[in-house]
């Protein structure tokens, strides 16, 4: 199986469930003065897991692109990347 088909049967999955699949946030958020980059998939998510409403609803699912550098000296080893796309399904106090 290839990672894009892997993506897409994780979305294709949650949509069955009820999960709206959203896209991929930007990579350099917008409003988090904190960070640089977006370091996992619930980053951009954070004001909604803290009580913000959602738009897309209270079920989401996503493929988010991520970057990490804290172990930058690992990369190019069997399990070490800096760029890579975090899976995630989201509650929004829905269960």
């Amino acid at each position: 199986m290839t990672s894009l088909e892997l993506r897409k049967k994780f979305l294709e999955f949650f949509a069955t469930k009820g999960h709206k699949v959203i896209p991929s946030a930007s990579l350099v958020p917008a409003n988090d003065p904190t960070v640089l980059f977006t370091t996992a998939g619930m980053h951009p998510l954070v004001p909604y897991l803290l009580g913000e409403e959602h738009h897309a609803g209270k079920r989401l699912a996503s493929a988010q692109k991520c970057i990490r550098t804290g172990d930058i000296e690992e990369v190019g080893d069997d399990t070490h990347l800096t760029f890579f796309e975090m899976l995630g399904n989201w509650s929004l106090g829905d269960y």
